[in-house]
């Protein structure tokens, strides 16, 4: 894969004319090298449905006068430029209106994306319908005429269908088309199948040609949807609705499971579709910094022209972050991570839970917040699912409501055998007393607490706060110490606010009794009482990242890294093992509210950022500089085997590189 890549969108309307009509390969060349761009995914077939090639498995488009699919391609590998090409397989428009009976149906026969007649938008298709055959013929037609370096599909993934063909499959399979479950079942099969037979479809033509399956989302903890890949290409639009905690999180599961994979942003003010929207130029050298210190490469959305002139504005600013990008690109090939912590996803525990079908889906701020709280607190972390290998780590995290079931207690009770320890939160782990496979936390669960809010009192001295007795707006347990020793205690309210018996503005204030042990350290881990990274997620109540902090200071007491970089700040550790060296990206930016949207403008300038390391691998380290610029660093070597140095400067993002004899 390419590190400086464009997703370039094309999905015109029937009813604007002169497709095309300005598409010059000497303008395409010239953005493209003005963009310091290496690969271009080119499209085949709009979500309009249309063709922008001649075809026989497809319609061209009706005002495109000639083959542009093919002059894009000539013209970027003239100039060295990869061409991945893009069908929307899960959108044809055109399609859409002769074959309704193809298109996916919900338990009340509507149908995905288009809400009503008079709403403009696009309809998706089962692809357990003709339809199938239809996108397999029109991708054989690219691969074969086109010398493309690769597909992109879009619009697809495990879908819950109702349509004539999937209830005719379920009764014929003796199921009941009523019954959920079965319907997600034959989703996940309707995926695969058609997954299976584009990888068949291709291999007959170019074995090996990578392949992309764009979901919009890649699910945790479902590994057989991953490999339907090649690679991963990880949508993530700060501005269109994602925010800039989404990418973290589905990096930090990606990088681990092994596959190649990109971060994928847009030039856009706000999301796919806008023409006309340019973000700041900071913000795009912020987000593809941030790919590269999560070990992905980097992708910008872009939208074509109907007239198939690129636009000069949007290749100026794709070049100010790219220039950056190709400088660094020695830095942040063939990288590992480096993590002392494993956060179990939620959704990944949901997904591997038996019988845990009602689990699925449903809403989950924990992630979420345990990414921002372990970035915020600068640990260095992976999340991780339940077939994972967490030898490497010494502290697993279960966010808020993990369940626990045989198979997943003996793996977290072999990774405390093996001196890991746990950090659970809410309800995670907690069976009653006496469970054949209740985690040992120090605790018994007595059950949910009945008052909310709650009221946390630590028995130390949070590190930005003083001693009081915090507000828990969460759901709290009860619990009792069973071997733990407790670091904090559950105060609740003289009541819950009601008609007849409420306080002051918001809720009742604590009654000040101790009511029993809310944060218990073990010799297994640390337990807390509340949801703290969901309420987290959905607050920031200083409080709750400050708990977690804590834990982890008792937990993991010499980590690899320290650093003094600000909350907002992000840090990552990756490691060359061919060059032997460790790379510490350093980056840093404040993302602003701007009405809806979340921007970055500014960048501030940091200086003197201090950072110590206790690296994995016992060699002497040789020497630390900045790259690109090979500036030499400065470096201590500490008792505890580690290093200190500091970086100067940081504007944006700074790698340090530490060189191993």
């Amino acid at each position: 894969m390419r590190f400086r890549q464009v997703h370039l969108d094309f999905h015109t309307s029937e009813a604007i004319p002169g497709i095309g009509k300005d598409f010059s390969k000497a303008q395409f060349q010239s953005m493209l090298r003005a963009g310091h761009v290496d690969s271009i995914t080119v499209f085949s077939k709009c979500h309009h449905g249309w063709a922008y090639h001649p075809s026989e498995a497809n319609e061209t488009h009706p005002h495109l006068g000639f083959d542009l699919l093919g002059e894009m391609i000539e013209a970027a590998h003239e100039i060295g430029v990869r061409t991945p090409v893009y069908l929307s397989a899960g959108l044809d428009e055109k399609l859409a209106r002769r074959h309704p009976e193809w298109l996916i149906r919900d338990a009340e026969d509507r149908t995905r994306w288009v809400k009503d007649f008079m709403t403009p938008g696009y309809h998706e298709f089962c692809l357990g319908t003709p339809y199938l055959d239809i996108l397999l013929a029109q991708i054989h037609e690219v691969v074969t005429r086109y010398d493309a370096d690769g597909i992109f599909l879009d619009i697809v993934g495990a879908r819950k269908c109702r349509c004539q063909y999937c209830v005719a499959a379920l009764r014929a399979d003796g199921k009941d088309p009523r019954d959920e479950e079965a319907v997600v079942r034959l989703g996940e099969q309707t995926y695969l199948n058609y997954a299976r037979r584009v990888r068949e479809t291709i291999d007959a033509v170019k074995p090996g040609l990578p392949v992309y399956h764009n979901n919009g989302h890649q699910q945790r903890g479902r590994r057989d949807l991953v490999h339907v890949n090649t690679h991963l290409e990880l949508e993530s639009l700060p501005t269109g609705g994602w925010g800039y905690d989404h990418f973290p999180l589905s990096a930090r599961y990606a990088q681990p499971l092994g596959l190649e994979f990109l971060g994928m942003t847009g030039k856009f003010h706000t999301s796919w579709g806008e023409f006309g929207g340019y973000k700041h130029p900071n913000a795009l050298r912020y987000e593809a910094a941030l790919s590269l210190a999560h070990g992905a490469k980097c992708s910008i959305g872009d939208q074509l022209h109907p007239s198939g002139l690129m636009d000069e504005a949007t290749y100026a600013l794709i070049g100010a972050a790219y220039a950056e990008v190709e400088s660094k690109e020695p830095w942040c090939s063939g990288v590992t991570s480096v993590a002392d912590i494993a956060v179990l996803s939620l959704e990944a525990a949901r997904e591997a839970c038996p019988g845990g079908q009602a689990l699925k889906g449903a809403r989950n701020l924990a992630d979420a917040g345990a990414v921002r709280i372990l970035t915020e607190g600068h640990y260095l972390y992976d999340i991780v699912d339940t077939d994972s290998d967490w030898s490497a780590y010494k502290v697993l995290v279960l966010p808020d409501e993990v369940p626990v079931w045989p198979e997943l207690a003996a793996a977290i009770t072999a990774f405390t055998a093996a001196g890991g320890k746990v950090l659970a939160t809410g309800r995670s782990g907690l069976n009653p007393a006496g469970d054949a496979f209740a985690l040992d936390l120090g605790v018994n669960w007595l059950g949910t607490n009945t008052f909310r809010p709650s009221y946390f009192r630590p028995h130390f001295t949070p590190a930005a706060l003083q001693q009081a007795s915090f507000v828990m707006y969460g759901e709290g347990q009860l619990v009792e110490l069973s071997g733990g020793n407790a670091l904090g205690h559950l105060e609740n309210p003289y009541f819950n606010r009601d008609v007849f018996t409420f306080c002051s503005h918001q809720h009742t204030p604590g009654a000040r009794e101790d009511n029993g042990p809310a944060m218990v350290e073990s010799g297994s881990g640390i337990y807390i009482a509340w949801d703290v990274f969901s309420e987290y997620a959905d607050g920031g109540h200083l409080i709750l990242k400050e708990m977690v902090l804590h834990a982890l200071s008792r937990l993991v007491p010499q980590p690899v890294l320290r650093t003094s970089l600000p909350a907002r700040g992000i840090t990552t550790l990756q490691y060359q093992q061919a060059e032997r060296r460790y790379v510490n990206h350093l980056l840093y930016a404040a993302p602003a509210l701007k009405g809806r949207i979340e921007v970055i403008e500014d960048i501030v300038p940091l200086q003197g950022v201090s950072v110590s390391l206790r690296l994995p691998s016992p060699a002497a380290v040789k020497r630390v500089y900045l790259a690109p610029a090979m500036t030499g660093l400065p470096f201590t070597a500490e008792q505890n085997g580690g290093i200190t140095y500091t970086v100067p400067h940081l504007e944006n993002h700074q790698m340090a590189v530490i060189e191993l004899a």
